[in-house]
Formats: C-alpha cells, structure tokens, sequence
C-alpha cells in the first residue's frame, strides 16, 4: 500500500477550488534528467546512473557549459544526496519487479528535480521545485524540524519556464500530488513576512532574502473559520513544527502563495516526503541561463545522434569491405594452391637444393582490397603469411646447417600436416649420422670465433634476434598453431611474448658474463631436443642461454613439430646470427640418439618424456658430456577450504586444459578439502560444460585437438581403466567436434592412490581427483609421486600457502595461480622429473664449466655395466698368521706389553657397526705395508646407511643455518684438538713429510670455517619477474647425497666434499679413500664429539666401485658424487637413470687440486650441493593486478 500524499490531507472546502490534473514532466527527458543529475551526483550515483548511459565526454561537456553558465556545484538546482538516492532505488527495486525497477526509478527522479510539463502546448506547469538534502557537515536535525515544503508563484517571472502561461502550474510524482495556482479564500489571506516559524532553520552562511538570500519557505496552516475555529482536526498528535506566536502573522499577505502544516509519522510518508524532510532550505526559481543550458544540452544530444548514425553508417560500409577483402583472399588462395600444383606437374619432383630464402614482411601483404589500400584487419592477413612463407620454398625444406639450407639427396621425407585438419603443410627431411656429422662439424667451427666474442657481441646479436622475432611474431605465431596443434590464441598471448622475453633476458646475461660469471667459461658445441608441446618456448628455454654464454647449437626439433625450429633459424639467419651458431637438422628419434651420442658434442639439453630421459642418460654414460633434463609431471593442484572457490576452479581450467593437457607442468592431479569437495567439484563440472572444442585457428575455442589419433588411443585406454576398477568419469562430450582427434575434458573422480591414472601422466585433458582431511595429508599426497616438476596451492591463509609451498617436493610452486612462467625465473624439476633449471641465472650453470677445468677427452669405456663392480673384490682375504699389524706403542716403557689392537668399523647412524660381511680388508702404507685393517662394507651396509641417512633428513633440513654452522665450527674446533695426531698418521700413511702432513689438516680446518660461513648465504633470492607480486626462489638440500672420495689428499678431499654437503642440510653416505681410509674412519671420532646428529654423516669403508655401485643403484638416493677411475665414473652415470638422480663425476680426470680454493671449494660445490625451487606469490589486493 502506497504512503499518502499530502494532497490526501484536510484541504480548504471552497468549491470553487478547481482540481490540479496529474501530469508527468515534460521538461527534460528520462535520458536528460539521468545525465545531468549524474553531472553533480556523487560516485555512488554515477555508477548506478552508467547503466542507461556510459559516454562521459557527455558529462564533461554538460559540466563546461555550467561553469560558462555561472552555475557551482554548491548552486545548481538539481542537487542530491547519492545514499539517499541509491536507497530509493533499492526500495523499488525490492518492492517492484525487475522489469518495472526502471520505471520506478525515474518516477523518482522526477519527483526529487520536480520537473515540469506543458510546455508551449500551454498545459498547467508547476513550478521549478528542488528538494536539496542535507549534507553531511549540516548540524542533525530532530524529527521534529522536519516538514515537507512545496512553493509556487502564479506570476511566473520567477518560477515558471520561459514560454510558459503563468497560470498553468501543476505538480505530480509517483507517490504525491499537490495543487497551486487557485483562487485563495479570503480567510486565508494572510502572509508571514520576514520571519520563520520556530523549528525552521535556515541554511548555514545564507540569511533570507527577497532573492539572494532566499524568501523564507512557506508552509500551508490549518484552516481556519472566520471566527477563528479550526476547519480541521481540532489538535495535531506530535506536530512535526512547533507553533508560535500570532505576532508573525500580522505581516501583509502575499497574493498567489498559499502555506499548509501536516504533521505524520515518519513510517507513513512517500519516498518523496521523506527526501523532502531532510532539509528546510529555500527553493530557488529557475531562470533564463538555466533554460538556455537545458536548449544547449538538447542540441548537443541532437548532435551526438547524428554522429553516432555517421558512424554506423561508417561501419556497415567497413563491413561489407572486410567481406568483399575475404573474397578477394580466398580467390587468390584458390589461384596460388592451382598454379602450385601446375608447377609441380610440370617440373616433376624437386631434387634441387633448398637455398636460403628470407621472405621480405612487405612481400607478404599481397593481397589489396578492392579500393588499392592495404587491408587493416590484420587477422585476415595470417593465412596469407603462412602461405606466402611455404610457397616460398616450394613446402620442401631441408637441413638449415651453417646458415644455409642443406638439402641432400638420398633422404627419405617426412609429410608435416595440420593436427586438427590433417590439412598437408610441407614435407622435411629425415636425417642420419652424416646431416649429425656436418651439424656438428659446423658448430664446432662457429664455436672457435663465437666463444672467444666479448659478451657485449653477442648480447646485441641476441638482440637483434629479439627485434627480429617481434618482426615476424605473427607468422611464427600462426605457423606454431598450425604445426603444433595448438590454439592460436595460445600461441599468439602466451608463446610468442615468452620467446621474446627470454631473448632480451639473455642478451643482458651475455652482457653481464665476465662480472656475474667470472670463474666460468663455455663448454662447446651443444646439442638441444625439444619435445613437440611447446616447441617455441622450450627452444628459447634451452637454447638462449647456450648462446649467451659463448656456446654453439645443434638443434633438432621433434618429429612432428619441425617446421617453427626451421622458421625460427631463417629469422636468427636475417637478424645476422654468424654462420653456424645455430644448426637446425630434423628427423626422427633414431637421429636424436645419433645426435647425442656424438664425441664431438659437449652438453646435451633434452625436454619430453621420462623414458627417452633415461635412454639419454645411458647412451651419454661416461663420455664427458653434461646433461640437463626437463621431463614428465604429475602436478598436484592443492585446493583448501580457505580458498576462493571460483578463482580456484578459473585457476584449474588454465592449469590442466592449457595446450589440451599436453603440457609437463599442467595441474592433472586435483587435490581437494573433504569440506569443499562436493561444491567445488559441481562448479567444475558447470564450468567443463561451459568449454570449446574445435578448430585452433578459431580465436573463441578452450581446446584445440590433440597431437594425433595414436595419442587419443592412449588416452582413451587410461580413462577405460579407471573405469574398470570403479572410478566415476565425467566427460563434457556437447563441444566436441564430429571428426578429428579431438578428446573431451575429462573429469575423474573416487580413484585410488594407487591407480594408474594417478601415478602416471596422462599427457591430456583428463583431470583426476583425490581429497584429505589435513593439510599434512595434502603435502603427503603431493609429494606421492615420482615426478616432482610443479604444484599449485590455492587458499587465501598465507602462512598455511608457504608451508605447504616449501614442503612440497617440487621445483615450482604457484600459489593462487599456475602455469605462470618468465625468463628471470628458474624452472625445472625434482626426482624423476629431471635436473637443471630453464630460466634465470640458475640455468646458465648448465652451459659453462670452471676455467681451470679441462674438457674431458672423448673416449668410448668399455665397461660391462651388469657385471661390473657387483662384487666386493677379488682380491684374497687377509692370512691372520702370514703378515702382523705393527703396533705404534707399548703400554709400559719396557715394552713388554703390548699396546690393545684398534678395529676399524663402520660408522651410520651415529654409532660404530660392524659390516654385514663380517670381513676386513688391510691397508697398506706407501711402502706397502699393512699398517690397518678395515672393516669390508657391502651393499647391506649401504642400504642400512642410506635408511639411517633418511631418518635424519628431515629433522637436519629443519635445522636453522645458525646451527648447522655452528656444529662445523665445533668441529674444527675438535679437529684442530687431534692436529699432531692426524698429522703423523697422513705422514705414516701417505709418506708425505710432516711439514706437508700438518699443512693438510690445517687447510682441513680451514676448509670447515669456509663452509660454515657459507650456511646463511646462499640460501636463495628475489627474483625479479614480469609478475605483480613475489617470485622466490629457494636454494633447498637434495635429501641423501652418496659420495665416493679420491685418493688424493685423503682427509682434505674428505672434509672438502663433506662440508658442502652438510651445510646446504643434505645428509650423506661417504665412501672414504679406498687405499687411504684411515683420516676419515678416525674422524667419527670427532663427528661423535661435535653434536653432530645421529645419522647426518654415514661412513662405509671398502671397494669404492662396488660401494658407489649400490649408492647410485639405490632409489631413495638424490644425488651421487664419485671421484674415481673413468669405468666407475660411467657406472655411476649408467645407474643412477633408474631414478634419474644427479650426477657429479670426475670421469677418471685427476687434475682438481684440492689445496686450490678455486678447485676445492668454488661455486660449483654449493650449485651441486642444492636444488632450486621457485615460489610464486601474486598480489592485487590494493592496486590493480
């Protein structure tokens, strides 16, 4: 029920009082009204007010008028209080259905502006009436001040519109009538002059006024009879006036005003009245500069609706020419794709060479419009740039070696086509062990001038590059979709940018080499293989800073995702890259292995999948090259109640159908609270219907299709297997395509952990999802994975997401985000997800080698890997009764007594063991005679010691820095105690003179107190990428670290590997010196005297190869570090592929000196000691993101 009006109240009974008819306003219309009223409004109004109308060059050119008019912001008519007003709306909106909560909202409007109507039609017009509310500096005004006030004037020069008859005047709202304009009953004529009633205030700083100030408001009295009784109600309950003294009345009446007082409850009144009680200020009238700006604000929208149909008209007609340009395009297709296949006809099969073509950018825009004006849209021109660019080389290309294109004959071809259409794109070569042999030969040669090049040299070629690639971005992004399979908005938003960020990032390494790389020199000829998801980007991640570093690069692409390598190294060729720099030969994986295992290569980079990792390891087992590793994931995507759901499941799209799931790092394993599992598993499924299918070219698709039907097979039949053993599978099958290899999102839930689909990649849309109770049991499952590659943590408790980040075994974690990657920041993987980092300066390590070290001499070991080392020796046991063990000291001057016999035993776990062979062997001194027996460790030994290795992991990560270097001081400290002692057993063992003996345990000292500094230092860094928020990177402990020692300086070489191990919060199983064991089997001794856990440092005496054998076998071991002969050098890198772990060899080489500091404790210590993780944290809760 609507609140009464005040024309609902007691009235004068006259009858001639004629009845005012309800009109609407006319004055302005709804479209005017809102604009200028958001002119003056505040925020809040605007924003509801944009709705109808967004163009703010309307409001900035009404606001100038009214400052040309005179008009302030403190004085304009039309002011209004933007709470009040959006409560208003909010009541009609609630009250009112949605489509009517407009109309009402005008409605409202006109009853704040009290505009009015009529005219020049002559109809009744009200007067000008303005309700201004109070502000918020205004003095609180009781219940009782508040009143309703209505004015009008019947001569109007004042009040009423120009053109307007001064009789007319009538008012109307949506909840309110009131009239004016009638004859006044004689006893009615009376006038307050010059005075208030009480209750009333004025506005504070105006005082009243005939016109400035302001003639004081008007209120309509109680009738009256001519005997002075009231008409009306005899008293009124609760007057929202207080009534004064009769002296005010005495004034002269003022013809054509009238004044009434009605007092209600507040909860009665319409939404008008209660706008209008806020304040008891003057009305003021409107005038002529207030007409003139309301013609010029009517001209100004006639002129705008002009200009907007202009433009209309401007677009239809670009329109039809966008169209008849398409036309005009795919008739030239059509031309291009006969005359083709003419040409061929008739000049039968291409056996010429390829020679190097750079397609000018200007040559591709071939195509004019009907008018002779290049085209504008841009999009139309890709197809045609692609075109242009294979036509060029006839859709045949070959080898791209030394900076021209080699094409020789006698090889068979490969047929490159389109993933989605198996549209045909061009053929390529498949190369053998000669196309390897000049690559490599180019490379080596490129090498000798490009390595020895100041770094500035080549960071402008790598500079130049970078501008080239940016020339030519939007055909490299086209060929990459049409060649990869993946969507064109993928590659063009994502890819592309990437590829030329990391250029410019490397360029500055190249430049910065000799100060931030001082120490370090190129490897050589390197050898790069990237997989076919990400061909681009994985190409810059290797191969920029290969260059950047002085090193040469023989890439070969994979086998179905060729055509962008070749592209990429025409570009590098017109950027004026020197002559074989950069090497480009395809082929399949049979000339990937030729590749690798070539001599004359000195690194081999290689990204894809965990089983060709492990090949490469075998293959490359012994020969000196370096080897760095990105291969498969299962990351987990870890979502806690505390989460935003909804960016949660946006987050999840992204991380698992980027590039149709087939991406290392995507988030195919989902991780839900027990709590939020059920929603956030419905929103999925919402947001999977919801998702495109189709065509990669199409810039509106999700999902592109997948590389080809055999991976589709693949796909299909883990799905099928998850459905066997129980799992409920959800597909989004609506948004599939009829024909291609396309695969739905999939969807799988209630798996066990045990399930094939949870252990293994998938490598495709298809998510699998698991939940936990704890935040515990989400780390425990995270990490229960082979792979380690990457992770996702989504809650809004940053404690909670850090803790979670720095548990998790995984080279990259993302919190509330994913797949965020940048050139600054290093990324790579754990466990079987590989070794060595992509980006930042973490992955220059991968190219370079210390300066004084040499290159390792090709050579081919012929080693038996399965029998070789598998036992303890063949040597025979010692005969207790052919040779004794001399005895240093007696127990009495006489000698008479002889000294107790020392036994040597094995050391794990923080006690002495006796090995599990129940045998010894002797030790021989430089003469050859036996000075000690030790005990014979075995593989059941190794095993014990890499179980009480692990047991203490966890806790000695845990340790601050403070303490892990305090516990090196401390041995020292008890080193420097036994100096003399250990002193003359090196001299009685090694022959060395005391001189020389003395000066090794001091460096063994020193060498502790160097390690020790280093345990706050090098703890990790910020890392400055293109993101809004904080990229860190930590530098974390590999786990359990085996580690065989050389015999060289045996105790300096002990201390100098062991030192670096534990510092960084690795626990190790040492390998003493197979012929000098004796300075490390006594320095348990001194372990048992520092406070060193039980468990951080394990000591297994014995035959090193056979020792080093079972540590590198051994799957619960992270690293292994060998310095021995070159056949247990390649042992150990053949072994350690069945867990991918890292490797640290010699290779047989004794050239380190480990008195040097450069040698025996440089940097390359602490980068093999830790592995790098980086943690991204975005902001955007203040500042727009």
């Amino acid at each position: 029920m609507s609140s009464p009006s005040p024309s609902s109240f007691p009235a004068p009974k006259t009858a001639d009082r004629p009845k005012a008819p309800r009109t609407r306003a006319a004055t302005w219309s709804h479209r005017e009204t809102l604009d200028f009223l958001a002119l003056w409004g505040e925020e809040g109004i605007q924003a509801q007010l944009r709705r109808c109308h967004r163009n703010a060059d309307v409001y900035q050119w009404i606001s100038g008028r009214m400052a040309e008019k005179g008009y302030l912001r403190d004085e304009d008519q039309c002011r209004t209080k933007g709470k009040d007003l959006k409560k208003s709306y909010k009541q009609a909106r609630l009250q009112d259905g949605a489509a009517r909560q407009r109309c009402r909202f005008f409605h409202e409007l006109d009853a704040i502006l009290g505009v009015g109507g009529g005219g020049g039609r002559g109809g009744g017009a009200p007067p000008w009436c303005q309700v201004v509310i109070k502000e918020e500096s205004d003095p609180e005004l009781r219940e009782e001040d508040y009143a309703w006030t209505q004015g009008s004037a019947p001569d109007g020069s004042d009040l009423d519109p120009q053109g307007e008859p001064p009789s007319a005047a009538a008012s109307s709202s949506s909840s309110s009538h009131a009239t004016a304009g009638a004859p006044i009953p004689p006893h009615l004529r009376r006038h307050v002059a010059g005075s208030l009633l009480e209750g009333e205030r004025s506005p504070p700083g105006e005082e009243p006024g005939p016109r400035e100030g302001g003639a004081p408001p008007y209120l309509y009295p109680q009738e009256e009879s001519p005997g002075g009784d009231s008409l009306g109600p005899p008293r009124m309950e609760g007057p929202l006036l207080r009534q004064g003294g009769r002296a005010h009345l005495d004034g002269p009446w003022r013809p054509g005003l009238s004044r009434r007082a009605f007092p209600r409850p507040r909860t009665l009144l319409s939404t008008r009245e209660k706008l209008a009680q806020l304040r008891n200020r003057r009305k003021r009238p409107r005038d002529d500069k207030f007409d003139e700006l309301l013609r010029d604000i009517r001209t100004h929208f006639r002129e705008r609706e002009k200009l907007f149909q202009g433009l209309w008209e401007e677009e239809k007609a670009q329109r039809e020419k966008d169209r008849r340009l398409w036309t005009a395009e795919m008739d030239w297709i059509r031309q291009m794709w006969v005359k083709s296949q003419k040409e061929r006809d008739a000049r039968g099969e291409d056996k010429e060479t390829n020679g190097p073509r750079l397609v000018k950018e200007e040559h591709w825009n071939l195509c004019k419009d009907l008018d002779g004006d290049t085209p504008k849209d841009t999009s139309v021109q890709e197809p045609l740039l692609l075109k242009a660019w294979l036509e060029s080389h006839g859709r045949s290309f070959g080898h791209f070696v030394d900076d021209k294109w080699l094409k020789p004959g006698g090889r068979e071809t490969y047929a490159t086509k389109n993933p989605t259409t198996g549209e045909h794109l061009a053929t390529t070569l498949q190369g053998n062990g000669e196309d390897v042999k000049a690559a490599v030969g180019a490379a080596t040669k490129a090498f000798q001038t490009w390595g020895q090049q100041p770094g500035h040299v080549r960071a402008r070629h790598l500079y130049n590059v970078a501008r080239t690639i940016q020339k030519h971005q939007r055909l490299l992004s086209l060929l990459e979709s049409l060649d990869s399979g993946k969507l064109l908005r993928e590659a063009r938003d994502a890819d592309l940018p990437l590829v030329v960020r990391h250029f410019y990032h490397y360029a500055g390494w190249a430049q910065l080499m000799e100060v931030e790389m001082k120490g370090w020199k190129p490897l050589g000829a390197v050898a790069v293989l990237i997989p076919r998801n990400f061909p681009l980007l994985t190409l810059a991640w290797k191969v920029c800073p290969a260059l950047a570093m002085g090193n040469t690069v023989v890439l070969k692409p994979a086998s179905s995702t060729r055509l962008t390598a070749l592209l990429l190294a025409e570009v590098c060729a017109q950027a004026g890259l020197p002559p074989g720099v950069f090497n480009v030969i395809t082929g399949d994986q049979a000339l990937g292995e030729a590749l690798a295992s070539h001599p004359g290569l000195d690194q081999v980079a290689f990204a894809g999948s965990a089983e060709v990792g492990r090949s490469l390891r075998q293959a490359t087992a012994g020969t000196g090259k370096k080897l760095s590793l990105q291969l498969g994931g299962k990351s987990p995507f870890i979502v806690f109640d505390s989460a935003d759901l909804d960016s949660a499941v946006d987050g999840l799209v992204d991380a698992i159908w980027l590039n149709r799931g087939q991406a290392h790092n995507a988030g195919s394993q989902l991780l839900l609270q027990e709590s939020i599992a059920k929603d956030f598993v419905q929103r999925l499924k919402r947001r999977m219907g919801q998702l495109r299918v189709g065509d990669s070219l199409d810039k509106a698709m999700d999902l592109g299709a997948l590389a080809d039907e055999k991976q589709r097979d693949v796909i299909e039949s883990l799905v099928a297997e998850a459905r066997a053993e129980g799992a409920e599978v959800f597909q989004a099958w609506a948004a599939l395509p009829s024909s291609g290899p396309f695969y739905p999102p999939t969807l799988i839930t209630g798996v066990y952990t045990t399930s094939r689909c949870v252990r293994e990649e998938v490598f495709g849309p298809v998510l699998v999802t698991l939940t936990f109770r704890t935040a515990k049991e989400a780390v425990a499952l995270g990490n229960n994975s082979p792979y380690g590659l990457a992770a996702s943590v989504w809650t809004e408790t940053l404690p909670l997401a850090l803790e979670v980040a720095r548990s998790l075994q995984v080279g990259t974690v993302w919190i509330n985000g994913h797949n965020m990657l940048d050139a600054a920041s290093a990324f790579g993987g754990y466990k079987e997800s590989g070794y060595g980092r992509d980006g930042g300066k973490e992955s220059l390590y991968e190219y370079v080698r210390p300066n004084w070290e040499l290159r390792p001499s090709p050579v081919t070991v012929d080693v038996s890997y399965k029998t070789f080392a598998t036992s303890q020796g063949a040597e025979a046991p010692p005969n207790p009764g052919k040779k004794r063990v001399p005895h240093s000291a007696t127990s009495d001057p006489e000698g008479n007594t002889p000294s107790m016999d020392r036994t040597y035993k094995l050391y794990y776990g923080g006690a002495q063991k006796r090995p599990d062979s129940m045998s010894s062997r002797a030790v021989l001194d430089h003469a050859g005679k036996i000075l000690a027996y030790v005990a014979d460790g075995s593989i059941k030994d190794i095993r014990n010691a890499v179980e009480a290795a692990h047991k203490a992991a966890a806790g000695w990560a845990k340790q601050t820095a403070h303490t892990r270097a305090q516990i090196l001081y401390y041995l020292a400290e008890n080193l420097e105690l036994r100096r003399a002692e250990v002193a003359s057993q090196l001299e009685a063992l090694t022959g060395v003179g005391k001189e020389e003996a003395l000066r090794e345990v001091d460096l063994s000292i020193q060498r502790l107190f160097h390690w020790a500094a280093y345990s706050d230092k090098y703890g990790g860094a910020v890392q400055e990428t293109v993101l809004y928020g904080a990229s860190l990177l930590f530098r974390e402990p590999l786990g359990v670290v085996g580690i065989a020692c050389p015999d060289e300086q045996p105790l300096l070489s002990f201390i100098s590997l062991l030192a670096p191990a534990i510092i960084r919060g690795n626990c190790v199983v040492m390998v003493p010196s197979e012929r000098y064991p004796l300075p490390a089997l006594d320095f348990y001794q001194v372990l048992d005297t520092s406070d060193v856990p039980g468990g951080v440092v394990n000591i297994i005496s014995g035959n090193r190869d056979h020792l080093s054998r079972g540590l590198a076998e051994h799957q619960d071991v992270q690293a292994m570090w060998y310095f021995g002969s070159k056949e247990g050098s390649a042992l150990v890198e053949w072994a350690s592929s069945w867990n991918l772990k890292r490797t640290w060899v010699n290779y047989g080489v004794e050239q380190r000196c480990w008195s040097n500091l450069q040698e025996g404790a440089g940097e390359e210590f602490l980068y093999q000691a830790t592995q790098c993780k980086s943690i991204w944290m975005p902001m955007g809760d203040i500042f727009a993101n």
